[in-house]
């Protein structure tokens, strides 16, 4: 049989490592029998063999990173870098593209809101030559009324003093004669006013139907064609100029008055329409045909008066009305006309 220590390496040659320990009362390979009984002390010393300890190194600390780990986190940085840019550049364009929409609709907003009183200055000044013209008519109508009210007063307290002068006569019982004379100066006191009552009462009508004709001159009867405006021509104490555009922005001029068209809704009758005078120009905004519009020039002791009775794509035609002699030297609608 084979010997064991043929089989042991260098390390169990030098230092034992990988033998058996010694069990007490089991004899030795290869040696001779313990004796039976409790196993001897090993002598002190360096006699016997010799024991070695061995401890376990701690395990090995982690170190920095590798070099192969260094650019993954670069990479990956600069990969949310490039994220978190691309979101605040879609949020900023996002937020850009809302404030314009805001921005385009206020300016829509303003721009019609502009247009709207822009249509009510113009209204407004319409309604105010209106008024001046009525106001000047009605100058007389506030002075007669003043009038009436004065002599209604002096009236009332001429008949008071009257019927005291009365009752103190009848109190004193005074003569008849006297009585009849103070009646009679009464009676005489009250025909003058009454007199005078009647005459401004004849003012004052005199003063409506003159309110009346005026009106009358302003916004009587609309000429629909040229035969009906000669006519008309001849009733009342105004000069009347006729006009044709027949295309965009066309115009004509008519004394100191320019009109040109922009543009007509033939569905809705309607037509708008820019006038010059008096060194400005003023927008009449989808009028009607057929109907009357008033402005007012520098001299003209009344309004003028515009009327379109025909109107087509792109095309109107009509008149304008004015105080007698305000454009004597341009034909009106009698003049123009042979044998007038």
């Amino acid at each position: 049989m084979a010997d064991t220590g043929q089989h042991r390496n260098a390390a169990n040659a030098m230092f034992g490592l990988g033998d058996p320990r010694p069990v007490a009362g089991q004899p030795q390979a290869g040696g001779p029998t313990a004796p039976s009984g409790p196993a001897p002390m090993p002598p002190p010393g360096p006699v016997g063999t010799p024991q070695y300890v061995y401890v376990q190194a701690p395990p090995p600390m982690p170190g920095p990173a590798t070099a192969a780990s260094i650019p993954m986190l670069w990479r990956a940085l600069i990969v949310a870098l490039v994220v978190a840019a691309g979101a605040n550049l879609y949020l900023a364009i996002s937020q850009g593209q809302h404030l314009g929409n805001l921005a385009s609709k206020q300016s829509d907003q303003i721009n019609l809101l502009t247009r709207r009183l822009d249509s009510s200055d113009e209204h407004l000044a319409q309604l105010t030559g209106k008024f001046q013209v009525t106001a000047e008519k009605l100058g007389l109508t506030q002075q007669e009324l003043s009038r009436a009210r004065e002599l209604a007063t002096n009236i009332e307290k001429q008949q008071q003093v009257a019927v005291q002068r009365l009752n103190a006569a009848i109190a004193e019982k005074a003569s008849a004669a006297t009585v009849n004379q103070l009646q009679s100066e009464a009676n005489t006191k009250f025909g003058t006013l009454s007199g005078d009552i009647a005459g401004t009462k004849k003012d004052l009508e005199a003063t409506k139907e003159a309110l009346t004709g005026t009106k009358g001159e302003l916004s009587g009867a609309i000429a629909r064609t040229h035969d009906e405006l000669v006519a008309l021509a001849h009733k009342t104490d105004r000069d009347y100029y006729e006009f044709h555009l027949n295309a965009k922005n066309a115009k004509q001029r008519m004394g100191s008055v320019t009109i040109q068209l922009l543009r007509t809704n033939t569905k809705k009758n309607l037509y708008t329409t820019y006038l010059f005078f008096d060194d400005k120009r003023t927008l009449r905004k989808d009028e009607a045909i057929d109907s009357p519009v008033y402005f007012y020039v520098q001299g003209a002791p009344t309004a003028l008066e515009l009327v379109v009775n025909k109107l087509g794509k792109n095309s109107i035609a009509g008149y304008i009305s004015t105080p007698k002699g305000l454009f004597a030297s341009t034909p009106n609608v009698l003049s123009a006309r042979p044998g007038a």
